[in-house]
């Protein structure tokens, strides 16, 4: 188990000073690397995420001192998953799941994971093996009921593995969030969000200034989401948002 404490700042909150979802997933991705930093022990490694499974049972609130406990929770080949508990000072909780894709720095190709990353996290993750592959199904333009919208990343969004970074779906996410309802706030209730990553957003779509499409379908109990390629070739991100009860 690791753990690590953050302070939900200003420019991680909307309007209503809730934590946004993809500054969540910053904090998720920020604990991950202090956790590997923190053993100091392995060659020099590179980490995308395949998926992550955010779940709010009471929303973080700005100011709100957070405790952040992360742990190995299963193994593959060429990739792992760890949880992450963020439980807040004045009682919000938020619990996620991301599976990370471990990868060769020099080629950007999965890579099988070191033998003394699998001996240190084969104990919390008890020998749990997961699988990478992914459930989601693209909403499609020609989908019932789809609304479509444009989206053009920027250079800001960029990260050093040189692709748009996973923070920024969650940031798509809840723009759909806003456009679906409006004053409504579903983030406001407990609630279970899905982001599945396909294709990676490369830089040449932020040099061109590409206008990439998302492309979402609500109903009462969901809200399925996708991120298309500006010429609708290639799905880069797909995601779900669903009430809990």
């Amino acid at each position: 188990m690791f753990r690590a404490d953050r302070r939900v700042r200003l420019g991680d909150v909307d309007v209503s000073g809730r934590l946004r979802l993809d500054a969540c997933a910053r904090y998720l991705q920020d604990v991950a690397t202090d956790d590997t930093d923190d053993l100091g022990e392995f060659t020099t490694q590179a980490w995308v995420v395949r998926r992550t499974v955010i779940e709010q049972r009471s929303a973080a609130r700005i100011d709100e001192r957070l405790s952040l406990s992360t742990y190995c929770t299963g193994l593959g080949s060429r990739w792992a998953e760890r949880r992450v508990a963020l439980t807040g000072s004045t009682g919000s909780r938020i619990d996620a799941v991301t599976l990370w894709i471990h990868l060769d720095p020099e080629s950007g190709r999965p890579k099988v994971l070191p033998d003394e990353f699998r001996a240190t996290y084969s104990v919390p993750s008890a020998g749990r093996e997961v699988s990478a592959r992914q459930l989601h199904e693209p909403v499609g333009p020609d989908d019932t009921g789809a609304v479509v919208f444009e989206w053009m990343p920027r250079a800001t969004d960029l990260d050093v593995l040189d692709h748009v970074n996973n923070a920024i779906a969650w940031a798509i996410v809840e723009q759909v969030r806003a456009q679906v309802l409006g004053d409504r706030d579903l983030f406001d209730e407990p609630f279970r969000a899905e982001v599945e990553f396909r294709e990676a957003t490369p830089r040449s779509a932020v040099e061109r200034s590409e206008m990439l499409h998302v492309i979402y379908s609500h109903d009462t109990s969901r809200t399925s989401i996708t991120l298309w390629s500006a010429d609708w070739s290639t799905v880069h991100v797909t995601a779900r948002v669903m009430r809990l009860s």
